[in-house]
This record gives structure tokens, C-alpha cells and sequence, in this order.
């Protein structure tokens, strides 16, 4: 199957994640709303009330998340893999996927287990490179430092979602043998698979223009037309933040400025549903499938695993304890 295809017959996955966060968008919305209305009328303290509400919100829809995330976004990439690796997806896509992630991790936990061990891995070997900005010192050297991070985060996420693609593929062998050879595999084939590094930003830096400025611009034409009507709010969280540092925290102690910096922030959240549903799944298609091509012709050996292990201490913990 190309790429294309693969994404299509996996979008069932994408549409009820899509449909799961305007859920979210929604709960959140409704709790900051009511935590408003309530605070204002009992303490005249409305944007406390606000910020209560958010943050249930999220305390929530955290512990749902879990479920979700153990379902669908895991069941994509079960199903993504079986379309590589075998060349064919049955009727019911996502009943199936369901039923392999269940199969494969008998519980929520387990499949958490083997996730964080994955990110763990990548996480460490990251942060030596995160650090090469950081040294250079000052400023400059801390800006170099979290763009670099920005980026490995970036590319840390789709190898977990690889590696974890490799862990479904190899079925025959425990979940934690298949996590260090799904690790190993990056280092042995790096070059195949550097490849994608092209298309993982280019795609996602075009995504974040186009969604991004249409979402953001949009409400800010909102915000705008509203006159003064939102004055009273505007001021309210600039007092909050006029004690804050930083150069966010300066924006908001402007009620003048907080229309735009609101717009950006909708504008951000908007991309990040559309492009982790949408887009980036179609982007993880192509990847899983140079990822997963490479490995099926050369599995890592016991030889693979040695230059991983000094550079990261989980993956030799997790190797001795095979």
C-alpha cells in the first residue's frame, strides 16, 4: 500500500480523535464559562471562577485522555503497520485495532509502560544534543538551546510512534525486547530514515502557517469588532499578570495587546487538533513506512545494541533486564 492509501483507510482513527477534542474543546469551554458566571456572582471574581474552571477541565479530561489515546491513536498506528507490513486492512479498520492494541497490551497500563519507556530512550539521547546550545551560554545560547529541543521533541515523537509501530510488528517477540530493537533500529538505519526529517518540518512548519494564520486572524477580526464590549475582561487579565515576567507576561499586562495575544493562542490550539489529527498522521504514514521497511529487511542484532547503550542508561536498563 503507498502512503495515500494507508492514510485513508486509517482516517476512521483521525475522525473520532477529531470529534474527541472538540469534546475537550467544549468541556473545557463550558467549566471555564460556568466557574466564571459562578465566581463572579459570589465573589465578584470572575476570571478566578475562569481559571478554576480550565483547570478541572483539564484534571478531567486527563484521566480520559488515558483511554483514548490506549484506543485510538495506538490502534492507528496497529493499523498502519499491518498495511506496511502485510500489504492489506480488513472491513472494519478500526474494530480491528482496537482489538490488536487489547491483544497486545492486555491493560491500560501496560501499554503506558512500554510508551514512557520508548520516550525515555529517545528523551536521553536528545538531551546530550539539547545541551550543545546550552553551553554556548547566555541568551543566544539558551535560545539555541530550545530551538534544538523544540526540534528533537519533534523528531523524538514520531520515533515512539515508530518504535511503538515495531512493537505491534513483532508480535512474536515480548513488548520489551521489541521496544530495544524498535530503538536500535533508528541508529542501524539512520541515514534511510533521516530522510523524513525534510518532510516532518516542512509539512508541519506549512500546516502551522496556513491553519495557524487563518484561525488566529479570524478571531482577532472577532475580537476586534467587539469594540469595547470585552474591555472589562481585557483589564482584568492584565491586573492579573501585571506583576508577571517575561515577554508573554508583558503582552498580557497590556489590555491593548490581549485581543492579539488571545488570537495567537486560539490560532496555536486550533493547528495542534487540525495538524495532529489530520496531517500529522498522513506525515507518520510515510515515516512508519520507511521505518518499518528498513527493519523487516535488517532486524537489530545483539552487535546493534552496544553504541545505544552508552549513550542512553535506559536502554542498557531495560536490555538487562531481558
Amino acid at each position: 500500500m503507498d502512503n495515500k492509501t494507508i492514510y485513508k483507510k486509517t482516517l476512521g482513527f483521525s475522525l473520532r480523535r477529531a470529534l474527541w477534542d472538540i469534546i475537550s474543546f467544549l468541556i473545557i469551554g463550558g467549566l471555564a464559562v460556568v466557574g466564571f458566571i459562578v465566581a463572579e456572582k459570589v465573589a465578584d471574581s470572575g476570571l478566578v471562577g475562569l481559571f478554576i474552571g480550565v483547570i478541572i477541565g483539564f484534571v478531567i479530561l486527563a484521566l480520559i485522555s488515558r483511554f483514548i489515546s490506549y484506543i485510538l491513536k495506538a490502534g492507528q498506528i496497529a493499523m498502519m503497520t499491518r498495511a506496511v507490513t502485510e500489504g492489506n486492512l480488513p472491513d472494519d479498520v478500526v474494530k480491528e485495532g482496537k482489538r490488536v492494541v487489547k491483544e497486545r497490551f492486555l491493560t491500560v497500563a501496560a501499554y503506558f509502560a512500554v510508551t514512557k519507556t520508548i520516550k525515555a530512550i529517545f528523551n536521553q539521547i536528545g538531551h546530550g544534543i539539547t545541551k550543545v546550545g546550552q553551553n554556548i551560554g547566555g541568551d543566544v545560547g539558551g535560545t539555541i538551546g530550545s530551538a534544538i529541543n523544540s526540534a528533537i521533541q519533534t523528531v523524538i515523537s514520531y520515533l515512539s510512534d515508530c518504535c511503538l509501530g515495531w512493537v505491534f510488528y513483532r508480535k512474536e517477540v515480548n513488548a520489551a525486547k521489541a521496544t530495544c530493537e524498535g530503538a536500535a533500529l533508528f541508529f542501524k538505519h539512520g541515514k534511510t530514515l533521516a530522510k523524513n526529517m525534510g518532510r516532518i518540518f516542512g509539512i508541519g512548519l506549512l500546516s502551522f502557517v496556513l491553519i495557524a494564520g487563518v484561525f488566529g486572524g479570524a478571531t482577532y477580526l472577532i475580537l476586534s469588532a467587539q469594540g469595547t464590549a470585552l474591555d472589562p475582561l481585557y483589564n482584568e487579565i492584565a491586573q492579573v499578570f501585571a506583576e508577571s515576567e517575561g515577554t508573554f507576561a508583558n503582552i498580557l499586562q497590556n489590555p491593548a495587546t490581549i485581543p492579539l495575544a488571545l488570537s495567537v493562542i486560539v490560532g496555536a490550539i486550533v493547528w495542534g487538533i487540525i495538524h495532529s489529527t489530520f496531517i500529522r498522521p498522513f506525515v507518520l504514514a510515510g515515516v512508519l513506512k520507511n521505518y518499518l521497511e528498513s527493519g523487516m529487511q535488517d532486524i537489530p542484532t545483539e552487535e546493534s545494541y552496544a553504541k545505544l547503550e552508552k549513550i542512553s542508561p535506559k536502554f542498557a536498563k531495560l536490555r538487562s533486564e531481558l
